[in-house]
């Protein structure tokens, strides 16, 4: 990752989710069962924190978002955020939504591939949070909801009106947004939500291999991968294409690629560097 550092230290300790990372696969736990995982003002700070700061670690190459309990996550806290909200000044309104879509934007711009895994409820911001991701490993009892006009609320939050029509289509976007309606699993694979289908039970552990899988991988390829996915949706093809062609030279210098063919010759697998 990024090799310029200078005064500002790592984050020893993430207090608002369960925060793990074994052998270059991080872990998110969303950690309130009690409340199906309900974001709180602190968990989405902590969540857009740790995204920026990501791409200037080197023991992170994938990242696994999962919930404790019984769901994934159930979106914003009725309570501590929602009750919140009726009382606060426009000013910082605009500052807490304007917090959660950094959230979703750090998500899709950091360079670690992020798989969600996906149990039980993806509600309001929780399913937003997946749909962010760029994999969703669903079981088969999961459901979602974009809960937002359910609440008095526009369909559109923390990007959901840019990424679902791209993923699902306008048709099934326009659907899913206005009227909130609950989706169940197989629903959500026919709108293309789903990237793995498992069992139930079966998310966390699916997620951790396909994790392991890309932490294992050629990362610097998967990073640029994601990079011209997000930054393609919104080009011509004449931009795409020189941009395509600038990405593929540069990845031409890089060890991997060099990897690859003293792999190839030599018969054996490569020994992915991510550089």
């Amino acid at each position: 990752m990024s090799p310029f550092r200078a005064s500002a230290p790592f984050t020893p300790e993430w207090k608002h989710f369960g925060f793990t990372v074994d052998d270059g696969v991080a872990t998110v736990a969303f950690d309130r069962p009690d409340r199906l995982n309900a974001l709180t003002f602190e968990a989405y700070a902590d969540l857009r924190d740790l995204l920026l700061e990501l791409p200037h670690r080197d023991d992170v190459r994938a990242l696994v978002l999962r919930g404790r309990g019984r769901g994934f996550c159930s979106g914003g806290d009725v309570d501590a955020i929602i009750g919140a909200t009726l009382d606060m000044a426009p000013d910082d309104l605009l500052a807490f939504t304007r917090m959660t879509g950094e959230t979703v934007r750090a998500m899709r711009e950091c360079p670690v591939p992020v798989v969600a895994a996906v149990h039980g409820i993806a509600a309001g911001a929780g399913a937003v949070l997946a749909l962010a991701a760029d994999f969703r490993v669903v079981e088969s009892t999961a459901r979602f909801a974009f809960l937002f006009t359910r609440v008095g609320l526009a369909g559109g939050d923390m990007g959901a009106a840019y990424l679902l029509p791209r993923i699902a289509g306008l048709g099934h976007a326009t659907r899913l947004l206005m009227l909130g309606d609950t989706v169940d699993a197989a629903e959500a694979d026919r709108c293309g939500l789903v990237s793995e289908a498992v069992g139930e039970g079966g998310a966390a552990d699916a997620a951790q291999r396909l994790a392991r899988r890309l932490a294992d991988g050629p990362a610097f390829a998967y990073a640029q991968t994601k990079a011209l996915l997000s930054r393609e949706l919104d080009m011509g093809l004449s931009g795409s294409v020189e941009l395509e062609a600038v990405t593929q030279a540069l990845l031409m210098k890089s060890e991997d690629y060099r990897e690859f063919h003293a792999a190839f010759t030599g018969k054996r697998d490569p020994e992915w560097k991510g550089r």
